[in-house]
């Protein structure tokens, strides 16, 4: 089994005022290559120190090259374009016209560029402890790309597009883990959203048929690391709820409609589930995941800079571990900092305590396991 990484977080951290200005004016073409990339060398270097101050188990670079999350997936793969997602999230505390644009499958994709490698690189000469990667899941991909009158011209069922978004992903992670990334992370496939009967419906609307279509995902995302060489190497995945800022999120409701499905069926090694508000319900869907694998319960909200007691967080891991033995089960905080370019209301001090705080309460319950 791999390592169980107790205290674990889910990857992006805050970008310093500085940082964000250098994205935004390289966007413009205002700031050169080589000029960003220096100042995110030293960011990264300092979030490494950072992470390794506090004892978080697996290190990050606070996904500090990207302007959000999900990477340069879609700039290193040809055949997306932007528009109006085929399924629109309910993003609270957004208007319609505020909701986030997608990419959309609209030609063959075609990979023409790694998209990880410069972050690898830099994480296996800089970090001297398990280091994560993290990549979009091929569902998120599909669920927000596949958009019928558009993608089914270039792919004949949303089967086939997944299909061809797994194999991309697949031979990145091949590459990653043959350059010794030790942990990588799936981010934010839409099953969550499965869950919601405004997400269903728009499916429906579509020809897509939800159950099927989650089913395809599932089969997606196992592809991706399917035959892979996966040794010491820990594959997770990461259930996301809406990360758009402290304010914004876009699902609701208890995993227990999508539990068996997804926890049995998924070859992964970890799952990180945000558990930090009612807004997931219980506990007791923790019983589908098979012991064999780790549940990492994400207490502790990126979302608000109030600092969460210990004793509550160890009151939450003991009422989870009466529906999954303690020894299958660790702690995160609930997403990342920063999914997007600004992040969440969250400043330095606060993010570092958040993580200390996960430090902290993992050593006591578990010791150094």
């Amino acid at each position: 089994m791999t390592s169980a990484y107790r205290a674990d977080h889910v990857g992006s951290l805050k970008r310093s005022p500085q940082l964000i200005a250098a994205h935004q004016a390289h966007d413009k073409h205002e700031l050169a290559d080589d000029v960003l990339r220096a100042q995110e060398d030293r960011e990264i270097e300092a979030a490494i120190r950072m992470q390794k101050d506090v004892g978080i188990d697996v290190l990050s670079d606070g996904e500090l090259r990207r302007g959000g999350w999900t990477g340069d997936f879609v700039y290193a793969v040809d055949g997306f374009e932007r528009g109006a997602p085929p399924v629109q999230l309910g993003w609270a505390n957004r208007t319609l016209a505020q909701a986030p644009m997608a990419q959309i499958i609209a030609k063959p994709l075609k990979q023409r560029a790694r998209f990880t490698k410069t972050e690898a690189d830099f994480l296996k000469k800089h970090a001297d402890r398990p280091w994560k990667i993290t990549l979009p899941a091929a569902s998120y991909l599909v669920s927000r790309g596949y958009k019928p009158g558009v993608t089914d011209k270039v792919y004949k069922s949303r089967a086939e597009a997944l299909a061809a978004v797994a194999a991309i992903l697949r031979s990145e992670i091949a590459a990653l883990i043959e350059e010794g990334a030790n942990y990588i992370q799936i981010d934010n496939p839409h099953y969550p959203d499965y869950l919601m009967e405004s997400v269903q419906s728009q499916w429906r609307a579509l020809g897509v048929d939800p159950k099927q279509a989650l089913a395809d995902d599932i089969a997606a995302d196992n592809a991706a690391v399917k035959g892979l060489k996966r040794g010491s190497v820990t594959v997770a995945m990461h259930f996301c709820r809406g990360n758009g800022g402290s304010a914004h999120w876009h699902s609701e409701g208890s995993y227990e409609p999508i539990a068996e499905q997804c926890f049995g069926r998924l070859d992964y090694d970890r799952f990180l589930l945000e558990y930090d508000t009612e807004r997931a319900g219980g506990f007791e869907p923790l019983r589908f995941v098979p012991k064999s694998k780790i549940a990492v319960l994400g207490l502790v909200s990126t979302k608000v800079g109030a600092l969460e007691t210990p004793d509550l967080i160890r009151r939450r891991v003991d009422e989870a571990a009466k529906f999954l033995p303690l020894e299958a089960l660790a702690l995160s905080p609930q997403c990342g900092f920063s999914s997007t370019l600004l992040g969440n209301d969250i400043n330095p001090d606060q993010e570092r305590a958040k993580l200390a705080l996960v430090v902290d309460v993992a050593r006591k319950v578990w010791g150094n396991a």
